[in-house]
């Protein structure tokens, strides 16, 4: 059935707001946005009245961990990290994803329909990252990319735990060998494969240095796990000789670096904010750092790190950069279009557009209110979670369920 959302305040992110507009829903996907009188609405669509109230494209969280790591059971829904080798090229992430963790639903009751999993970065090479949406039965149901990107860590994460092993790595300069010796094999096997190929000869198929090959060939960008100035330095000095595609995550000294991150066209996926300096190499944490690098031309998305922030409060970090000098417009395409940008999905999601996936969500007031909250979240055109405000409580629809 088609679905009209109609008199709301529509903001499109990619074109400008609409006072009174209207969102058609037709198969899933968005058919038309419009003011009332420039959108059709077919007979015998649902009506879904929007007045008062703000109509957004779902969140998309472009760094997180749901599903992965999940919460409260401790080590056993704890698939993060596969610690037990450096470079990780062959992990996914998509074989470790619970579609039952409790944080799905929670991404939903704030706003947040998409995002892209990641292995953690207790390693140099962690895995190939995969983007999914935020309810359905399976991970297959959810799927948007795979792989969206190869994750990597620089800095201390992956030297502590090695370094309480005694084995490489232990040092930032082993960490970076450690990568960078994994993509001089890669180079080295895709010369012997090509030419393997190219006489017609068998060749021994190799699932990580297949994975480190793509990054080269351009076709999987690269996330690195980086805090420090001098260790974006190493991840850019990286990029330059093997020529990937580097996409810089968490960035926490970006500020110091920013006209030059803007120079080289790097994107950034900034965050968690909310959270005190745990570590060294965060001392330097600012809130006003997404501001900064935005204003120095850098295209800028932001991350709880789920769960190391609830995934709920994604929205909250982008209330708290507008306060700490970010452009409000910037915010909350650091929070749609950016993400969806920055890690290949702007083709499904990210913005109001005609031809997307109809993921949408209806805010009580404007997102970048504090008392704002989603009321009800639509993915694929299917409404998945509303917010009862008598009861002041919601609820997710039950991808299980079938009706009969």
């Amino acid at each position: 059935m088609d679905i009209a959302i109609t008199s709301g305040y529509v903001v499109p992110v990619d074109g400008d707001p609409i006072d009174g507009g209207t969102v058609l829903i037709a198969d899933g996907k968005i058919a038309a946005v419009g003011a009332a009188a420039d959108v059709t609405v077919p007979e015998g669509a649902e009506i879904v009245d929007a007045a008062g109230q703000w109509v957004l494209p779902g969140f998309v969280e472009a760094h997180g961990h749901v599903g992965i790591h999940e919460e409260t059971i401790g080590w056993a829904g704890d698939d993060t990290n596969e610690m037990t080798d450096p470079n990780g090229a062959r992990m996914r992430a998509i074989d470790a994803i619970n579609p039952a963790d409790q944080g799905f639903v929670d991404a939903l009751s704030g706003g947040v329909t998409s995002s892209v999993i990641k292995p953690g970065s207790g390693n140099p090479i962690g895995g190939r990252t995969v983007a999914i949406k935020m309810w359905g039965r399976s991970v297959e149901d959810r799927l948007l990319k795979e792989p969206a990107s190869v994750k990597s860590a620089l800095g201390e994460n992956p030297k502590r735990v090695y370094g309480k092993k005694d084995t490489l790595p232990s040092t930032r300069q082993g960490v970076a060998a450690v990568i960078r010796d994994a993509f001089t094999k890669a180079q080295d096997y895709k010369a012997k494969r090509d030419h393997a190929a190219e006489e017609g000869n068998p060749f021994d198929r190799d699932n990580t240095l297949e994975t480190l090959v793509r990054v080269l060939d351009g076709e999987v960008p690269w996330c690195q796990h980086v805090h420090r100035a001098d260790d974006m330095h190493t991840a850019m000095r990286l990029a330059d000789e093997f020529g990937y595609r580097l996409i810089i995550n968490h960035c926490t000294e970006g500020h110091l670096l920013a006209d030059e991150i803007a120079e080289r066209g790097i994107p950034v996926i900034t965050g968690p904010l909310m959270t005190a300096r745990s570590k060294v190499e965060v001392g330097n944490k600012t809130l006003a750092n997404p501001g900064i690098l935005d204003r120095a031309g850098v295209k800028v998305a932001l991350t709880t790190d789920a769960p190391v922030i609830p995934i709920e409060f994604l929205v909250y970090q982008a209330i708290l950069c507008v306060k700490e000098g970010m452009d409000r417009d910037s915010a909350i395409r650091a929070l749609t279009v950016n993400p969806a940008e920055i890690m290949g999905l702007d083709d499904r999601v990210g913005s109001l557009r005609p031809g997307l996936d109809a993921d949408i969500v209806i805010w009580s007031g404007d997102p970048l209110d504090i008392m704002s909250r989603a009321q009800r979240v639509f993915v694929e055109g299917r409404e998945v979670y509303t917010y009862d405000e008598a009861k002041r409580t919601g609820t997710a629809a039950d991808p299980y369920y079938r009706e009969a």
